[in-house]
């Protein structure tokens, strides 16, 4: 082996082994275990959330393959309508086209170029990451097969009476020019205006204060030319005698109704409000309530036939709605009808006032753009139905999330959900498969043949197919059958389906979860009918914040790519990543950014590996809670790997002879105590991953691995491999455990570290006895509690309270660590000078000890530096070595912080809501502890008077 361990001479190579010999694919004995991909857009790279969730289901899908399950962890992408659309606009604007110019078919050409070329750009990250995904499956949204699947969806659903056609309301992007979903939609706090505006009172009616005017109060004027009435509270007495009278609407002249409803609130303005339906999403609910007209000043022909046309995208007013909005406003853009509406109720001395007022505004969360409410003719998944199969289904088990508390946020959404709108202006996407004829009827259909056979179309009546596609999370939706064969009864369905664990983060659990879970048990049936669930499990975790906490966000500038902390980056590379391709790149931004990275990476990002990396991830996952990304982590795990690394050289020099012949061995204290070590860390990690704790589960790794058998164990090795006198069965019984120990724990990390443990494992696994061509397939350690030896533990344990305690005395009265030490013990019992009798040799090698003599009782020992074991004493003679100065300092300090611990356990014994609350066994813990404690005490107590006294 190298020195030095280098990531990048193994990585790759092994990654390129693994892939051409076909590893990843299905190929175990046991039951089944899915995991399908999250897929990735295809629009671009991968961020710090896919290097997260991909080392969390590597980890899993490892661990269950060398359990010896039949895993499928099915790779593929999303072709992400919106995002993609929009990235190839940009393009074509680049070149000054646009997607008219091109056309429909050549614009979505194009698209597929663009897909071509940059969709191997992730299949390529997730590579570099490690990820042993079955890539002979790998699939695509938009793939044939997908394809077909969401046209079968869709045709079932229609036909079951859940996808329908309606004229509603819904969230309109001006600058994308689609519908969007109210998850799509962030409210921003921004600071506006509140118009108070009169609307004159009609045939002469008056208020009771003798006004002949009310006065309404509005954040958008401009909708005013759609107003259809104005209403009251039917319990505000100052507008009861009003309630059915009219006003006459400024501007346009239209007689609109008053009307009384609890939409009102009494104490906000006068009490008084416009009622727009076809612009608010609460004066819609009104305007149903009331029979209200839907004017909608932005569409000229809101129903437009017959496929889903649309007029004014980008928000510019009508040429007329029936005749009546003035000539002046038509065509203008709302922003600026707005200006000159207010000027003109201004003119004509309808403007109250102007006052400030904190707004939350709608805006799409890819343009940016502010959304307005629009009435069009949309496709609607009826999502009532389809919820409550899929509330009931995480109600009683059937599928779990973990954390359990996300089954709330899940609840909360499903019991209040609204019917979702799957169709999108766009040309990129699964066009609908719907037809319209020339009077605008609607047909769907799989096909437009299936169309015209189903009603009996002949040729000569013209069809045309809806022009829109389907939300991206309608194909998403169908991501955990659609990839395994349905419609067809597939054998990868059969076998495969339903999935074991879905991974994913908190913020799409509505996106994506609750929908997939609804689709699929509408859609896909066990033999005996019963509905199926996508998945048994979903493990939800938090988001990568950067090392400040703050979420990362290229608008923030603040994103880290996993493949640049893999490969390492420079500084100026760093700052120009960070600072190109933004939304609105102001100067001052581009400052900021460059001021922080500059700041935070001062000399760039070193190469830390892809284990390094992964391994960092599965010690921050606590179960649902975002992780705080700190680049120090990074560089401690790389420093786990190089300790793996060296510890295996220092193990591969010394493992020839370890009895893998059948020889005769002999195990050492030392060998019993790792190897029960070993066994109780196979028990702890497995126990942690099935529990979904990958932090807990590195925690126990890295405890064993570095603490146990590098820093102890490999230390403990050296006396018995260098004494020419220890028997050959006890040096071969070292060798075997030196070799056994690091094979099993090789095994238990490489879900965490795949590279690096394959890479020692084959340099190892003869010496082993191990037979297979790749770690990854060798079986999974089990413990075995007959290996666990307690007497070993408790042996080594005390044997290394002895030697810390010497370490520390050295260490605190800078007595160099090759100075030999003769050392006195006082009290020790009979337990003591057993071990001490024991392990004379070994420990007179490694805590350098010229001898160990053992006080009788009543002994006057030589002033010295003292460390406690228990209750025996162990003393240094300070005589020409001690200085009395920092010895009575540092008692000082053990006996301040044994007092601290005095005080703390007493006051937890004297508090009687303690004492009556906790078991038995705690208490008597605490006990214990406090009297260990004030043994201590005293003794240090009479050290120091002792010394004090000289």
């Amino acid at each position: 082996m190298d020195k030095t361990y280098q990531p990048h001479a193994i990585e790759t190579s092994w990654y390129q082994t693994w892939e051409s010999e076909n590893y990843f694919a299905p190929q175990g004995a046991g039951d089944a275990y899915t995991i399908m991909i999250p897929p990735p857009n295809v629009t671009g790279s991968l961020h710090m959330g896919h290097g997260f969730n991909n080392a969390i289901m590597d980890a899993l899908i490892r661990f269950r393959r060398m359990q010896g399950r039949n895993t499928l962890w099915q790779p593929g992408t999303d072709h992400a309508g919106i995002a993609t659309q929009m990235l190839v606009e940009r393009q074509l604007e680049a070149t000054g086209q646009n997607r008219h110019d091109l056309g429909r078919e050549k614009f979505l050409d194009k698209i597929w170029e663009w897909k071509d070329q940059s969709g191997g750009n992730i299949s390529r990250q997730i590579r570099r990451l490690g990820s042993s995904v079955d890539w002979s499956r790998e699939r695509f949204t938009m793939d044939d097969g997908l394809s077909e699947s969401v046209k079968e969806a869709f045709v079932r659903l229609h036909e079951d009476g859940l996808i329908y056609r309606g004229k509603r309301l819904v969230n309109w992007d001006t600058k994308l020019h689609t519908a969007i979903s109210d998850l799509e939609v962030e409210n921003h706090d921004e600071k506006g205006f509140l118009w108070n505006l009169k609307y004159p009172l009609a045939d002469g009616a008056k208020t009771a204060e003798g006004n002949d005017y009310l006065i309404v109060a509005t954040t958008r004027p401009e909708t005013m030319l759609g107003d259809a009435a104005v209403a009251v509270n039917p319990n505000d007495e100052r507008y009861q005698a009003l309630i059915g009278k009219f006003v006459e609407l400024p501007l346009v002249g239209r007689r609109i109704p008053i009307i009384a409803d609890d939409y009102c609130d009494p104490e906000f303005g006068t009490g008084c409000v416009k009622i727009t339906p076809a612009h608010d999403f609460n004066d819609y609910e009104v305007g149903k309530r009331h029979n209200l007209p839907l004017l909608n000043i932005f569409d000229k022909n809101a129903a437009v036939l017959p496929a889903c046309q649309v007029f004014n995208l980008d928000g510019t007013l009508n040429e007329s709605i029936d005749g009546k909005i003035p000539a002046e406003y038509a065509g203008l853009d709302r922003f600026e009808a707005r200006k000159q509406i207010v000027a003109a109720f201004d003119a004509a001395g309808l403007l109250v006032s102007v006052d400030d007022h904190a707004l939350k505004v709608p805006k799409g969360d890819r343009s940016g753009t502010i959304i307005e409410p629009w009435l069009t003719d949309q496709w609607y998944v009826s999502t009532k139905p389809l919820a409550e199969p899929a509330i009931a289904a995480v109600e009683d088990g059937r599928i779990a999330f973990v954390p359990k508390q996300y089954e709330n946020m899940y609840f909360s959404w499903m019991r209040d959900i609204q019917d979702w709108c799957i169709s999108r202006q766009l040309w990129w996407g699964h066009r609908i498969p719907a037809w319209y004829d020339e009077s605008g009827k609607v047909y769907v259909g799989r096909d437009e043949a299936e169309v015209r056979a189903k009603h009996n179309l002949g040729p000569d009546v013209a069809l045309q197919q809806d022009n829109d596609v389907l939300d991206t999370w309608f194909s998403s939706g169908l991501w955990t059958f659609s990839t395994l064969g349905w419609p067809q009864q597939t054998e990868f369905l059969k076998k495969f389906h339903s999935t074991d664990v879905l991974v994913t983060g908190f913020d799409i659990i509505f996106f994506w979860v609750a929908r997939m879970i609804m689709l699929t048990m509408h859609l896909v049936k066990n033999e005996d009918g019963t509905p199926q669930v996508p998945f048994k499990t979903v493990y939800v975790h938090g988001l990568v914040r950067d090392g400040q906490g703050q979420k990362m966000s290229k608008s923030k500038g603040n994103v880290l790519d996993p493949l640049d902390i893999i490969d390492g980056i420079d500084l100026e590379t760093l700052v120009q990543k960070r600072t190109t391709g933004l939304m609105q790149p102001t100067p001052k931004l581009l400052k900021k950014i460059e001021k922080q990275t500059r700041e935070e990476f001062p000399e760039g990002i070193a190469s830390y590996g892809t284990d390094a990396m992964r391994f960092t991830f599965c010690s921050l996952a606590s179960t649902g809670r975002d992780i705080k990304f700190d680049m120090g982590r990074v560089e401690g795990y790389r420093n786990f790997c190089n300790k793996i690394w060296n510890a295996a050289r220092y193990v591969l020099d010394k493992g020839e002879d370890c009895g893998q012949n059948g020889e005769a061995i002999e195990l050492s204290l030392a060998d019993r105590w790792i190897i029960s070590q070993l066994q109780r860390t196979e028990a702890e990690v497995t126990r942690q991953l099935d529990q979904f704790r990958f932090d807990l589960a590195a925690q126990a790794l890295y405890e064993f691995i570095w603490n146990q058998y590098c820093d102890w164990y490999l230390e403990l090795s050296k006396p018995v491999l260098w004494d020419e006198n220890s028997p050959i069965e006890r040096q071969r019984g070292t060798r075997h455990t030196l070799v056994r120990v690091l094979e099993v724990a090789l095994r238990l990390a490489h879900p965490f570290m795949p590279f690096i443990t394959e890479e020692i494992w084959q340099r190892l696994a003869p010496l082993a006895g191990k037979d297979g061509k790749t770690i990854m397939l060798q079986p999974w350690p089990v413990a075995n509690e007959a290996r666990i030896d307690e007497a070993a533990e408790s042996d080594i344990e005390w044997l290394k309270t002895l030697m810390m305690g010497t370490r520390n005395i050295r260490a605190e009265m800078n007595i160099g660590p090759g100075k030999p030490l003769a050392v006195f013990v006082k009290n020790a019992s009979a337990e003591d000078q057993r071990r001490l009798t024991e392990n004379d040799a070994l420990l007179k090698k490694l805590a350098k000890l010229e001898s160990i003599t053992v006080l009788a009782d009543g002994a006057e020992a030589p002033l010295s530096a003292t460390a406690l074991v228990g209750d025996m004493e162990v003393l240094v003679p300070m005589a020409g070595l001690i200085d009395k100065g920092a010895e009575l300092a540092r008692l000082d300090k053990e006996i301040a912080r044994l007092r601290g611990e005095v005080q703390r356990v007493g006051g937890k014994l004297s508090n009687a809501a303690f004492v009556d609350k906790a078991p038995a066994e705690v208490i008597d813990k605490e006990r214990a502890k406090l009297a260990e404690a004030e043994q201590a005490l005293g003794k240090l107590a009479e050290q120091h008077a002792r010394i004090s006294s000289l």
